[in-house]
This record gives C-alpha cells, structure tokens and sequence, in this order.
C-alpha cells in the first residue's frame, strides 16, 4: 500500500480521505478493493505461471 500512497492511486484515497478525514466508510471500502485486486493479480500470476511450466 506504500507505493500506491506515493503514486496517488487508490490507497492515497483510503488515506487522505479515510484515515486523515475519518471516513471509515471509505477507507474500508478502499482497503477491501486493494485487497481483492491483490488476490485478482496473484491468482493471475499463479495461472500464467502454471500453464507456461507444463
């Protein structure tokens, strides 16, 4: 989450507008999205990783 801080994206907006302006709504929202496009990539990775090692 660091880096998506640095470069603006969406978890500069769980930040900014979550933590700093104590809009829990948005920041678990935010939070819960990361999460799932984390997961998305990862079980992405493993899929192409698997079919190009057969």
């Amino acid at each position: 989450m660091a880096g998506l801080v640095g470069a603006g994206g969406l978890g500069d907006i769980a930040y900014q507008y979550g933590f700093q302006r104590y809009q829990p709504d948005v920041m678990y929202a935010s939070i819960l999205i990361l999460i799932a496009l984390v997961q998305i990539v990862q079980s992405l990775g493993n899929w192409i990783a698997k079919k190009l090692s057969k």
